[in-house]
């Protein structure tokens, strides 16, 4: 649940762009930023880090815009295989297009866009004429064999030299992507490689966002983050290197210090030089510390998302998506944070209200479905099913009614419009009711709100729902689950099925 702000962006802001300038301003040539993490929409900093800005990272780079030219790299087969971002709920290519849309309005061009791992898929030629059409350079990117292993293959002409060179022009170079292990590194580094070959220096640098170096190993912030990657199977660890070269204990993570001496070898073979980077830590310009400002209501906010995160890998396994090791890497991270999955409020309550729910005999069809959401002043609302609506539709109803002031026995959903509504979902030429599931009864209040006014004061209050914690006792229908989505809020289910069809 959102709670009091915990985070000040403006000082992050400040401590981060005077460190990525500083690093530019530090040393001969153009610098090459990997920018890791989501550039927009980074709901799981927003989570654990109440008061931080989703897109504060653009924000950073609008002040950077000056001095910086933007490339956006994503891989090929998520092209190819239309992976789903599941935050937004839309596929990779489809993310990487509404970031560049994005960034533009916000007056931030687009550079190129590279195409990763490229080895002919039909998809991808479809994907680069669109970007093209529109004016943005696309560059195409094949496999790199032995990469970043065989070092002298890849600091060669025929490795990091024959993925072509995308021209820019100013002192930074972000390199970004949707999501993770879209290329960015090896985009990098065959820049700084054709730059050395022309006779230019560059040097490359690395913003990451988690872990957060400079908290303890076991803030709940950090394994959060391990939380976050536990399919990846990520773990957080104390960077030695950092610590045999200053002193100065520092956190990182188990990939970044296991291919760092590789990294440190590729880079010292490119650039001929021996000078660089004594720790992993070393590459990072992480000021994400500096925008903490209240401790202990970050901590509470991060256990929430290493419980919120569990419950999301044990229904992806559940369908079928996610490996068991998964779940059992997401459980470990519960216990080695001391807690417990019923520690988040909203489970026990969406879980009694599905049992008060059977025990009344309100359910639609022998399924009785409970839903529960805190809300910004601590109450929880809930909502059961029944032959008129979801749970889900019921809780944000009761929300809405709390939150605007509105006596409880309302009824914000216009009669008729919904009765139509309910019958119309069969088929013209039916007459069964269908309830309603959450995405058709924002529709319908929508409706109602211009002949009610405390339908328009219930809409006018949903906007308090972002990023409000949700659990339901079953799982969520397509309609139900792109309404919590719109809503923003940070909802999880446990893996039960919500009817007794086979084809609901």
């Amino acid at each position: 649940m959102p709670t009091k702000p915990a985070f000040d962006n403006q000082k992050y802001l400040d401590a981060q762009k005077a460190s990525i300038l500083q690093r530019v301003s530090s040393g001969e040539g153009r610098v090459y930023l990997e920018f890791g993490g989501k550039l927009m929409g980074d709901l799981h900093a927003a989570r654990v880090l109440p008061g931080y800005n989703p897109d504060v990272k653009v924000q950073l780079l609008k002040s950077l815009s000056a001095e910086a030219d933007i490339i956006v790299c994503i891989y090929a087969e998520d092209i190819e295989r239309k992976r789903i971002r599941a935050d937004f709920g839309i596929t990779y290519d489809n993310a990487a297009m509404k970031l560049i849309d994005d960034l533009h309005c916000l007056g931030v061009d687009v550079t190129a866009v590279v195409i990763t791992r490229y080895t002919g898929q039909p998809a991808v030629q479809a994907f680069k004429k669109r970007l093209e059409r529109h004016g943005i350079q696309t560059f195409l990117h094949g496999n790199l064999d032995g990469y970043p292993n065989q070092i002298d293959r890849i600091a060669s002409a025929e490795g990091l030299g024959s993925l072509r060179y995308v021209p820019v022009t100013r002192p930074l170079v972000v390199v970004t992507g949707p999501g993770p292990n879209s290329g960015k590194m090896a985009t990098c580094l065959s820049q700084i490689y054709h730059e050395f070959q022309q006779g230019r220096k560059a040097r490359y640098a690395k913003f990451e966002s988690f872990p957060v170096w400079n908290l303890p190993l076991s803030h709940p912030v950090n394994i959060a983050y391990e939380s976050a990657t536990a399919d990846l199977l990520d773990n957080n660890a104390m960077d030695h290197f950092h610590y045999e070269a200053y002193g100065v204990p520092a956190v990182n993570y188990n990939r970044d210090l296991q291919t760092f001496p590789l990294l440190r070898a590729l880079l010292t073979r490119i650039t001929g030089s021996e000078e660089g980077y004594k720790s992993p830590t070393d590459m990072g310009v992480n000021c994400m510390a500096a925008g903490i400002v209240d401790d202990n209501v970050v901590r509470r906010a991060a256990n929430m998302e290493i419980i919120r995160r569990y419950f999301k890998y044990v229904a992806e396994n559940e369908l079928g998506r996610c490996a068991e090791a998964t779940v059992d890497r997401a459980e470990e991270l519960v216990q080695k944070a001391g807690l417990q999955p019923t520690d988040r409020p909203v489970v026990s309550m969406a879980r009694q209200t599905a049992k008060e729910c059977e025990l009344d005999g309100e359910g639609d069809d022998g399924i009785y479905c409970g839903a529960a959401i805190q809300l910004p002043d601590g109450f929880i609302a809930t909502g059961k099913n029944s032959s008129l609506m979801h749970s889900a539709v019921a809780m944000v109803l009761n929300a809405a009614k709390h939150l605007a002031g509105i006596d409880s026995r309302k009824l914000l959903l216009r009669p008729d419009i919904l009765s139509k509504v309910a019958v119309f979902k069969n088929g013209l030429h039916s007459t069964k009711r269908a309830s309603l599931n959450l995405s058709e009864a924002l529709i319908v209040l929508t409706v109602s709100s211009a002949t009610d006014e405390d339908a328009q004061k219930a809409l006018d209050a949903l906007k308090k729902l972002n990023q409000c914690d949700v659990h339901l006792s079953h799982m969520p229908g397509h309609g139900d689950e792109q309404g919590l989505r719109y809503l923003g809020c940070s909802y999880t289910y446990d893996p039960l099925p919500p009817t007794k069809k086979l084809f609901p």
